[in-house]
């Protein structure tokens, strides 16, 4: 892939790329990083880009493959020698023109499902990233983590199942959400 092809593929769903990988690391830095190792793989590659097939896809493949690459070097990285984050802080953004005590509801409700969506495992945390926030379809979500649509469908609702129960358990009521 050119310099010229990557340039436009930025400009067409850089940001939709950057969302996924912030949504993935949870870290700015690190979504940072992995935003530009994604693009810089990209150049790397000898790929010919076809416009046809969703090339959006592609990207959202290819940073998933390297940040679930670089999970597995930190994970043998920590087996040798434990390190902790000390700066656990998520961000939450929310656009609202209810009062203030909603406001403020929906953002705790909002930081309490983005905590648990993180505590969740790999495989129902990913499927549910790429439909819900970075708004892949089921088929590209498939193609993405190389599993069934089906197996999708089923860790989607595995995931949604997950969030209902850890958010009734921390007292919310099924209303709210």
């Amino acid at each position: 892939m050119n310099a010229g092809e990557t340039e436009k593929c930025i400009d067409a769903f850089g940001t939709d790329i950057y969302r996924f990988c912030l949504k993935l690391c949870a870290e700015k830095t690190d979504a940072e990083d992995l935003y530009q190792q994604t693009f810089l793989k990209a150049l790397e590659t000898e790929w010919t880009l076809d416009w046809e097939k969703n090339p959006k896809a592609l990207f959202f493949s290819l940073a998933y493959h390297l940040w679930k690459s670089d999970r597995r070097k930190q994970a043998r990285r920590n087996a040798i020698a434990p390190c902790s984050n000390l700066d656990d802080e998520m961000e939450t953004v929310l656009h609202s023109e209810e009062n203030l005590e909603e406001s403020y509801f929906q953002k705790e409700l909002i930081t309490e499902v983005r905590q648990i969506i993180q505590t969740l495992p790999e495989k129902f945390r990913v499927p549910l990233i790429l439909f819900y926030l970075s708004d892949c379809s089921i088929e590209q979500t498939a193609v993405i983590i190389k599993k069934p649509p089906g197996t999708v469908k089923s860790r989607l609702f595995k995931g949604r199942n997950m969030i209902k129960k850890r958010l009734e358990e921390a007292g919310y009521e099924r209303s709210s959400f």
